[in-house]
């Protein structure tokens, strides 16, 4: 059975972007083949440096993940701190990665230009990624498009790899659905926490709405048609709405009078109304904080013994183990 692996950064509140670019898909592939799912809290130390609310957030991440239709019972779910392996694969990988393999990184470069500190996590970020995939033997990799290059990389370090001690790591493939490959926020760029242009899945509803209310929309007046395929309001809502709905939606703006804050409104009401069994499961999942907490505990167990086993035939390749 081909194996999947996928994680995210418990950074902050899950957002739609992370729903549809993602954890979506990585839900339904439960039923395809067996699925790796961690919270990446290692990684997401490049942009969290406060130890409470790391912990904090790694425990919402595992309950959003469960809430949104993670099952423990199909999936290994664990925290990535809980399997220390990862960290001596990625020593051990850093030697097959040249720097300019870093240095072309297009999300390294991107997150320097917005204003996020540059500092050696950030630029080996991929080199931890890789560790991650490669520590599994991951077959398949649901990613957004911006994360391609990183699964690339991955694949690059371990051919290098392979090169010298034979065929040990699987040669991961990136899995993209080109329908939802990149989710647009509330400025029509690429969804982003860093770029602080979300909605999120859970929360109160008056913020979701007033933080939909933020999307960016051009200046065509009430009382004209709207064009719906360069809005960023229909980008967005036609993640949620079926062949019928949309048709229905497009016929909307086709007819003068009605305005942006209108078309606002029907999204609020629609996105609120998808994720309402989700926010059910994540009420009972806070209320069992310990329950989450020996799911993550299994998963951990399930990992490391995977990872374990591969780190001792890796350490014989190497040398480490004398």
């Amino acid at each position: 059975m081909k194996r999947i692996l996928a994680g995210i950064q418990p950074s902050g509140d899950l957002h739609i972007g992370n729903y549809f670019g993602s954890i979506q898909k990585m839900i339904a592939l439960q039923e395809k083949g067996e699925v790796f799912a961690f919270i990446a809290n290692y990684h997401a130390m490049t942009s969290v440096d406060e130890g409470g609310r790391l912990a904090r957030l790694t425990m919402q991440a595992a309950t959003d993940f469960l809430a949104l239709g993670i099952d423990p019972n199909r999936t290994t779910f664990w925290v990535q701190s809980d399997v220390k392996e990862v960290l001596e694969l990625y020593w051990m990988l850093s030697s097959f990665t040249p720097m300019g393999l870093l240095e072309r990184a297009h999300s390294y470069k991107d997150k320097v230009a917005k204003g996020i500190a540059s500092n050696h996590s950030l630029f080996s970020y991929p080199v931890l990624m890789a560790a991650d995939i490669l520590l599994y033997d991951s077959a398949s990799i649901p990613v957004g498009k911006d994360q391609i290059q990183h699964v690339e990389i991955a694949r690059d370090i371990a051919v290098r790899f392979n090169n010298a001690y034979g065929n040990i790591f699987t040669l991961p493939e990136f899995d993209v659905d080109e329908s939802v490959a990149t989710i647009p926020g509330i400025d029509g760029a690429k969804m982003s926490k860093s770029y602080d242009n979300t909605i999120n899945i859970f929360g109160e509803q008056k913020a979701q709405l007033a933080k939909i209310k933020k999307i960016v929309t051009d200046t065509t007046p009430l009382d004209e048609p709207k064009n719906f395929e360069t809005c960023n309001i229909y980008a967005i809502a036609k993640l949620f709405l079926n062949t019928q709905e949309l048709e229905a939606l497009q016929e909307r703006y086709r007819t003068p009078g009605e305005g942006y804050g209108h078309f606002k409104l029907y999204l609020a009401e629609v996105i609120w109304d998808y994720f309402a069994p989700y926010r059910e499961r994540r009420a009972y999942y806070e209320a069992h904080s310990d329950e989450v907490r020996e799911i993550l505990h299994h998963g951990a167990h399930k990992a490391r013994e995977i990872a374990g086993a591969k780190m001792e035939k890796l350490r014989t390749l190497t040398g480490l183990k004398y």
